[in-house]
């Protein structure tokens, strides 16, 4: 399921985590060749993809929300 980008943190290894309107997180690196996501190195790039949206399997799967969503 579609779900738009919110926000970011870092998690404890200071990975780049998209925050979903839905209420789950997800990952979101930069690491080439398996995930090429120039865009997460730089603010004004992830700010650049705030609405952007992102697959999430955790909807698909009906998890319960990582956080309480906006």
């Amino acid at each position: 399921m579609q779900q738009s980008i919110t926000g970011y943190h870092k998690d404890d290894e200071n990975h780049w985590v998209a925050e979903l309107i839905c209420g789950h997180y997800q990952h979101v690196r930069h690491d080439p060749p398996w995930q090429n996501r120039l865009w997460v190195t730089s603010q004004m790039g992830r700010q650049s993809m705030l609405g952007y949206c992102l697959n999430c399997v955790k909807c698909d799967r009906g998890v319960s929300e990582d956080f309480q969503s906006k």
